[in-house]
């Protein structure tokens, strides 16, 4: 059987605002509603941004545990959560740690190089490493260059990151407006990060997943899936359609790639074969 494709999706992000889109999801209501839609439309885990009272990027404890609530309050335990304890250049590596370790969430993005911004701090990212494993806690680690793909199979190597079911982010492109062409992602920006893939992690069974900044973000989904990957659709990144019409919300987003799928291609997984895939299951 051909491995279902994973849909992540990406709905807010640490920077956009009404502004850039009425329909952005930035409060707890907003956000359970929107994750309720994207699954429907076929993603399996949601990639969770929280903002203060302000809109402003936080990793605060209890506004990440009232985002939750809100989306279980629409969807119960049928999607997965990964809260992200991205920095946006305003929380340090232990401010980042400190929020995982207090929460607890089922599943969290790490940036390598935040969590690890020097070698010297590679022995306290092991530490947490190995307490995100021992707590049974689902991290995916971002990785914004083919240089940093080759970093992670070294951290492999060395056994800083223990997991036995290592999940990847490639980042193609910029975080740039939608309108300035030269920012977006394209389906070839991904072979890079794909051959090094292949030369140091494809052996260490690393599954992998994509998001591309731009307009042709349907189009690298596509090339990812052709080339083996899994996707991250939304407004993080992207809130243009195929065509270039704005999208008038993130479900609408993931219906298009699931439309562009080739019959008889991969089919899509579930919430539940999603957490079979990447080692979630109690």
């Amino acid at each position: 059987m051909k491995e279902p494709i994973i849909i992540l999706t990406a709905p807010n992000g640490a920077k956009k605002t009404k502004k850039d889109h009425p329909n952005i999801p930035l409060f707890p209501e907003e956000i359970g509603v929107a994750a309720r839609d994207c699954r429907d439309a076929g993603a399996a885990l949601i990639h969770l941004h929280i903002r203060d009272e302000r809109a402003v990027h936080t990793i605060d404890v209890d506004g990440y545990k009232k985002a939750i609530a809100a989306i279980k309050n629409q969807l119960g335990d049928d999607l997965i959560i990964q809260v992200t304890s991205e920095s946006v250049e305003i929380f340090s590596p232990e401010e980042q740690i400190a929020m995982v370790r207090e929460l607890k969430p089922e599943a969290v993005s790490l940036a390598i190089r935040e969590i690890i911004p020097t070698q010297a701090d590679q022995p306290r990212a092991a530490e947490f490493f190995a307490w995100l494993q021992a707590n049974k806690i689902a991290p995916q680690f971002i990785l914004y260059s083919p240089e940093e793909v080759k970093y992670f199979a070294r951290l492999v190597e060395e056994k800083i990151i223990p997991q036995d079911n290592k999940f990847v982010l490639f980042v193609l492109g910029k975080k740039n407006g939608p309108n300035i062409e030269s920012a977006y992602a394209k389906p070839e920006d991904l072979h890079p990060f794909v051959d090094i893939y292949e030369k140091y992690l494809k052996s260490h069974d690393v599954k992998w997943a994509v998001c591309a900044f731009g307009g042709y973000e349907n189009k690298c989904m596509l090339e990812a899936v052709k080339l083996g990957g899994h996707v991250r659709i939304g407004f993080e990144n992207n809130i243009l359609m195929a065509d270039g019409s704005i999208a008038p919300d993130n479900a609408v987003l993931i219906r298009q790639f699931v439309n562009s799928l080739p019959n008889g291609g991969r089919p899509i997984a579930n919430v539940k074969t999603a957490k079979e895939m990447l080692g979630m299951v109690r």
